[in-house]
């Protein structure tokens, strides 16, 4: 749900500080949850249940603009450098799974979103959030828990917690892939009125269906809307990042925030996990969400990006350091903002999507579209975005503009050479709007999977076509800014009336498993209606044709040295972190001395991931100094690393 924005960005931003309020970029406002707890099961939750019935629907308020709206699909663009009007070449994609989500329950609009979990021990989900429910299925399409309300799983807060009384929407979930045997983390709002908050919820293992630590972090009178969530798993400054923007006792905008958690914590339960906040005058950002089993190098600040101008990205670093006393961060911005070909707003930012009826649709061309994909490659790390624009006449209309930006220490075949590079400085690397025909295409989500591909997910609607889920991609040996031709997901059957509220988001996701397949999910009507509004989710998987998927490889690290005493035992904490993808390693260890005996517990880890060495010098064993050699094997590369064993 979103409330809009009623004035412009402003140049300046004078905001009054008080408790759980937001501070100025240069002065972060570090603040922690105002309750914590311990979740229920959510396999224990009660089922939702709501009888389709136009009594008791809950729309949310109508949106407002980021910036002043133009005038109809036109826009405020006369042309665009980066419109591709012509379908690309067969797709080659392969469809997989495609089954049904969370359907109408009394909330309009859905905001659906997934995250993919990693199959382990035979088990792997998908779980997906709508206003206002969640639910948990397995690849294969079967429901596997709930849907349950959200609310619902906030309860242990108590009933005084906004989280546990109030469905207030922005549902997010993510799957943090890097924490130990993978995490689920879902957010919504807490409230629409003050006090307001941002419920946050980590589950205790890689079981969606299980408990969950529960945090409620306070924004005082200032709205924090439309909050985005993304997974930012470094190894020094480990962070959940997230973008809001902001209002005034949630009326007038006074800003976004940019803000960092304390994920280390928060993945234990720590009920002090730091929230770290920076207000900017402007808003619409995304927080950089990492895709693949390679996280950014330890210390990588954490990206925020939004499109500034009609013709530019702006972009923001935070740095935050939660082992300070206090925590505290840093927000700069990234040398100048990056061109882009110019473009309209879509709808001139408000209503214009045409359906088969006279019902108009909202287009959020205010904004950036969730996820800011973030992955790191062999030789460089790249983003993927996007976002809707207009697209001039002889067929005024609506495509989906998006963009590739790179980070790497030289030019790729890929990219321009006569840009100039450094190693820190991201770059646009290609861009493309793509509008193969008349029809509106909106609502997108992007990402890339470990290949280099490419992947669009959008909903497509025009005078004749109902609205309908559908995709494209392109592959890295493809020309710059083209995708290839499209495929219709789910059809829809018939056409929203009455409101105009569509979205306001959807969501594509790599899965884990093998860093190939995108999984997405948009909304749909399977059939038409005098009072439509009975929406319901799609969910489906595809892989796309190009690419060379790298071997998945890791890294194997152990303390520097270890101390015990004859006839007694000592453990070293052996790390493996994954490169490219997961895999299994198993554990050795050589260099013993005589009467020394070791185990690994687990011997065989599934990266990323941590196994204990147990080490037992019995009474016999030699004192001295030994150099241990700690090795991993995945089946086609092997690591090793030291460790210095003192026998006392």
């Amino acid at each position: 749900m979103r409330h809009g924005f009623t004035v412009k960005f402003l140049g300046a931003l004078v905001l009054l500080l008080t408790t759980g309020g937001i501070a100025s970029a240069q002065n972060p406002v570090v603040s922690h949850p105002t309750s914590s707890a311990i979740s229920p099961a959510l396999s224990d939750l009660p089922t939702a249940h709501w009888a389709p019935s136009s009594q008791g629907l809950k729309l949310a308020p109508p949106p407002k603009p980021l910036r002043p709206r133009g005038a109809g699909p036109g826009g405020a663009s006369s042309g665009d450098a980066a419109l591709q009007r012509e379908p690309g070449p067969d797709s080659g994609i392969q469809p997989k799974a495609n089954f049904g989500g969370i359907g109408a329950n009394g909330y309009i609009p859905p905001d659906p979103n997934i995250a993919v979990g990693k199959t382990i021990s035979g088990f792997g989900y998908i779980v997906q959030v709508v206003n206002s429910q969640i639910a948990v299925f397995n690849k294969s399409g079967a429901l596997v828990h709930g849907p349950v309300a959200l609310s619902s799983l906030w309860s242990a807060l108590g009933s005084s917690n906004g989280c546990a009384t109030n469905n207030a929407g922005d549902p997010i979930v993510q799957y943090d892939n890097a924490a130990p045997g993978g995490r689920w983390v879902v957010t919504q709002l807490g409230s629409l009125s003050a006090p307001y908050s941002e419920c946050i919820a980590v589950s205790k293992t890689g079981d969606p269906g299980g408990a969950y630590y529960l945090y409620s972090y306070s924004f005082g009178s200032n709205l924090n809307d439309y909050q985005k969530l993304g997974i930012w798993p470094t190894a020094t400054n480990s962070a959940y990042l997230t973008s809001a923007n902001l209002f005034a006792s949630g009326q007038t905008f006074i800003g976004a925030a940019l803000c960092a958690y304390d994920r280390s914590k928060m993945l234990v339960g720590n009920g002090t996990a730091a929230q770290i906040c920076f207000t900017v005058s402007n808003g619409g950002f995304l927080p950089a969400d990492v895709d693949g089993a390679t996280a950014p190098s330890a210390g990588t600040p954490g990206y925020f990006l939004n499109f500034e101008t009609l013709s530019s990205l702006r972009l923001y670093q935070l740095s935050p350091n939660f082992s300070a006393s206090p925590p505290s961060a840093m927000l700069t911005q990234v040398t100048s903002d990056i061109p882009v070909a110019s473009f309209g707003e879509a709808c001139g930012g408000g209503t214009c999507i045409a359906q088969p009826n006279s019902q108009q649709l909202d287009s959020l061309g205010d904004r950036l579209m969730y996820r800011l994909a973030y992955r790191v490659f062999s030789d460089h790390a790249s983003m993927v975005v996007n976002h809707s624009v207009t697209v001039a006449p002889p067929a005024p209309n609506v495509g989906v503009r998006w963009y590739e930006l790179r980070q790497s220490p030289a030019p790729s075949d890929q990219c321009d050479s006569k840009l100039p590079f450094s190693s820190t400085a991201f770059y646009l690397c290609q861009q493309g709007t793509f509008a193969p025909d008349s029809a509106y295409r909106w609502m997108g989500s992007a990402a890339m999977d470990s290949a280099g591909n490419i992947a669009l997910g959008y909903s497509k609607s025009s005078g004749s076509v109902n609205p309908s889920i559908a995709f494209t991609s392109r592959t890295p040996s493809d020309t710059l800014g083209v995708m290839r031709a499209e495929t219709i997901l789910q059809a829809g059957g018939g056409a929203q009336t009455t409101y105009s509220r569509w979205g306001d988001y959807s969501s594509l996701r790599i899965d884990p498993d093998d860093d190939k397949t995108f999984w997405y999910t948009n909304e749909y009507y399977p059939h038409g209606g005098l009072f439509n509004y009975t929406w319901s989710t799609a969910i489906g998987s595809f892989t796309a044709a190009g690419g060379v998927v790298p071997s998945a490889d890791f890294n194997l690290s152990a303390p520097a040295s270890l101390t015990v005493t004859r006839g007694s035992s000592g453990t070293a904490t052996v790390t493996l972190t994954a490169i490219n993808a997961s895999s299994t390693v198993n554990l050795s260890v050589s260099g013993l001395p005589r009467a020394t005996n070791a185990s690994f517990n687990p011997v065989a880890v599934t990266t990323p991931n941590t196994s204990i060495l147990t080490i037992q010098p019995n009474s016999n064993a030699p004192k001295g100094t030994f150099t241990l050699t700690i090795s991993g094997n995945n089946g086609s590369t092997t690591h090793t690393t030291t460790l210095v064993l003192n026998v006392q």
